[in-house]
């Protein structure tokens, strides 16, 4: 898990082949068990789950935490809670990433301002259990490492889920029918340094027991370059050299030319 890797200026910030499944723009979060500076406090934001991890970004410009991610490999003691009395709510507690900007781990808990706790914990739970096939048993979570090259636009697959689901599975779309708008979503050209639902081979020594074959292998090694979408597997979303961050269809315009 990292603090503050996971935004880029008024979005999120996700890796070339994650996946936004469910988006919920009123989130209180709090932490706890830790004392770095930037956890104190009750947060308010947006929370995504992904294919790989959840992410939550501030709706505060000004506060010192920005953004924090969940992946599914730090992840332990993930519950959802129904007290009688108050709103539901989803606890557990994460490891930090060597280089994550914190060390040692930290507590927290969920709140979800209009609803969805027990839906997106139960998503949430059941992606970690899809990605956890592709991991070695209490392997540590991967050093963050910063993204390689600039980061832009990501085109719609990146938050349009399949409606089809995953392996059998459909998230809960209904509970959480808003998607987060297009030009809220930006992608760097690095690949997830942790499998998620779909796997993918990762080098050896890395904690991961691989993917399922070599199609994931060459959609791996598509990421590495290109935004690579599982659902048409003939093509690939090629990012071009602009230091702002263009919009899909600017971009999609200049590869038909």
């Amino acid at each position: 898990m990292s603090l503050n890797t996971a935004h880029a200026d008024h979005g999120v910030l996700i890796h070339a082949g994650e996946v936004i499944i469910l988006f919920s723009d009123n989130v209180v979060v709090e932490f706890y068990g830790n004392e770095t500076q930037e956890f104190k406090g009750t947060k308010n934001g947006r929370m995504y789950l992904t294919t790989h991890r959840m992410i939550y970004n501030s709706k505060n410009n000004a506060d010192t935490l920005r953004s924090f991610s969940f992946p599914f490999i730090a992840l332990q003691d993930v519950t959802v809670e129904q007290p009688m009395f108050a709103a539901n709510y989803i606890k557990g507690k994460v490891r930090a990433q060597a280089n994550g900007n914190f060390v040692g781990e930290v507590k927290f808990k969920l709140t979800f301002k209009s609803g969805g706790a027990i839906e997106f914990g139960q998503a949430m739970l059941k992606a970690a259990h899809l990605a956890s096939r592709h991991m070695s048993a209490n392997a540590p979570p991967p050093p963050y490492t910063p993204p390689t090259g600039p980061w832009y636009a990501a085109p719609p697959p990146a938050y349009a889920p399949p409606p089809q689901g995953y392996y059998g599975w459909v998230p809960p779309y209904t509970a959480f029918p808003d998607q987060p708008s297009p030009n809220s979503v930006f992608v760097s050209n690095s690949p997830p340094p942790y499998p998620g639902v779909m796997g993918v081979t990762y080098p050896p020594g890395g904690g991961f027991s691989g993917g399922p074959g070599p199609t994931d292998a060459k959609a791996a090694e598509a990421a590495q370059s290109a935004y690579y979408d599982p659902n048409r597997p003939q093509t690939a979303y090629v990012p071009p050299p602009y230091d702002q961050p263009p919009t899909y269809q600017e971009s999609t315009s200049k590869k038909e030319n």
